[in-house]
């Protein structure tokens, strides 16, 4: 081989090592900035401009939270016939033999719009007229897995871009300084790293995990954020002369989605060095902001710092943040199979910082503009699973809220049948959610795709219409 070949051959094959080196940071199907730029705009005025999702994970029981079924308790412990969402699907039967269970908690009305909510959630109550309340949500897995991942990404088992990348896709990031979807207390079951990922989106567009579930939020934060180990001056050196080689080999060998991506990658890593630590620290608001989310008493603490933490990231302007009450055990913190009192400690963990971001955005002017979207992958059933103590998954009713960003205040929409098993009327199928919530963001869901092997994608698939009936004029 000759000399000058034998450079070229080191000089290239050098860069594939720095190439491979660069996929942990940027996938390989990575697409040019130009394409986000352009796609980094509304299709229509939007109603809202950012979501904070509140991730109940494990599916908490609707006929025990916000859909109050009186014949629970005027026939509990009677055998009745029921599909069984879980038996169904094993085996085909459909009509199995049932305990009704009425619920532990008793229900109160609150509020001018007087909507029944029971005693597991007074706090968020209180709210309630800010709340519309979605009770003939339907979806799609009966599994926490594909339910989970259904839930995130609207597909049970392939691998699809999660709902905040696709936002952060269509719209782009308000703050140049930080990313655009963040994911504080993500758990690794269930879907994992999938729940918040970009699959075949663009790198950029990933969500960047605060913490993990099962960890205290102030122990976490953001991996790798800063180098002990070198000054600013010698890391600033170190990233010009990396973005140096980078912009070389992409212009000697044609631009490279990849190298882009990666450079902005670092680009941003760098910023958030410095704007970051000030955004995820809360010790500087005040002990009555902090208070009101409960922080600082033992059974709050941890997800009142989630959730003051998701208004200070939406406030500085991440486009979505997604907060996960949950834990990286077999059984998710609301899969209560045979011990639903469980269901309190959870409530009691989750309603008082709940009640202080809907509290706090709406007197800092943020509602109007911020959609909070709160619920779990499915409902539970109206019977006790196996004639037990708990509920099993029920995916066919259930309920969900939303609030905020033009959706309709005070609103109760749709219904489950008499005992909260089946979703009878306003169905809202997850797809329907999905695409409700990008109407309120000001995005066409049928037109936000990306082509991928050969066909167009979307978050919603060939599924899915705006419910208006929930949304304002």
């Amino acid at each position: 081989m000759a000399v000058g070949s034998r450079r070229t051959f080191l000089e290239r094959t050098s860069c594939g090592f720095g190439a491979m080196a660069l996929a942990g940071l940027a996938s390989q199907t990575l697409a040019s900035a130009e394409v986000s730029q352009s796609l980094a705009k509304s299709h229509f005025s939007p109603r809202a401009k950012r979501v904070i999702f509140l991730f109940m994970q494990g599916g908490v029981s609707h006929v025990d939270s916000f859909d109050h079924k009186p014949l629970l308790t005027e026939q509990d412990g009677q055998m009745m016939p029921f599909d069984d969402a879980r038996t169904v699907a094993n085996n085909g039967t459909r009509q199995t033999s049932q305990r009704v269970m009425k619920s532990p908690w008793a229900f109160k009305q609150y509020g001018e719009s007087g909507r029944m909510v029971s005693d597991l959630f007074p706090e968020t109550a209180a709210h309630i007229d800010d709340l519309c309340l979605l009770h003939g949500m339907q979806t799609e897995g009966v599994a926490h897995g594909p339910a989970t991942l259904f839930l995130h990404c609207g597909a049970t088992q392939f691998i699809r871009p999660s709902m905040g990348a696709w936002i952060l896709y269509g719209l782009g990031s308000e703050n140049g300084n930080l990313p655009g979807f963040m994911s504080i207390s993500p758990s690794a079951g269930n879907g994992g790293t999938r729940n918040y990922g970009s699959a075949f989106l663009p790198a950029r567009y990933q969500g960047t995990a605060v913490g993990k579930a099962g960890t205290l939020i102030k122990e976490g934060g953001i991996r790798n954020l800063s180098n002990a180990s070198l000054s600013r001056e010698e890391q600033r050196r170190q990233l010009d002369l990396l973005a140096s080689l980078n912009t070389d080999q992409a212009a000697r060998y044609a631009a490279d989605s990849e190298l882009v991506a990666a450079k902005e990658s670092f680009e941003l890593a760098w910023r958030m060095q410095l704007h970051a630590p000030d955004v995820l620290e809360i010790s500087g608001e005040t002990a009555t902001t902090q208070a009101l989310y409960g922080i600082g008493e033992s059974a709050t603490d941890n997800f009142g710092r989630q959730c003051l933490m998701a208004r200070r990231l939406s406030e500085a302007g991440v486009r979505y943040v997604q907060v996960t009450y949950g834990d990286n055990t077999a059984n998710p913190a609301w899969d209560q199979h045979s011990n639903l009192p469980k269901h309190a400690d959870h409530a009691r963990a989750v309603d008082k910082p709940i009640a202080g971001l809907l509290a706090d955005l709406k007197q800092r002017g943020l509602l109007d503009d911020t959609i909070v979207w709160w619920g779990g992958e499915f409902g539970r059933t109206p019977y006790a699973e196996k004639n037990g103590t708990g509920r099993d998954h029920n995916p066919n009713g259930f309920s969900v809220w939303v609030a905020g960003g033009g959706f309709r205040p005070g609103l109760a929409y749709g219904a489950t049948d008499e005992f909260g098993h089946r979703a009878i009327a306003g169905k809202v199928h997850m797809h329907d959610l999905h695409a409700t919530i990008l109407h309120q963001l000001g995005i066409n869901h049928e037109q936000l795709t990306f082509r991928y092997a050969g066909r167009d994608f979307r978050l919603t698939d060939v599924y899915g219409n705006v419910v208006s009936e929930i949304v304002g004029a």
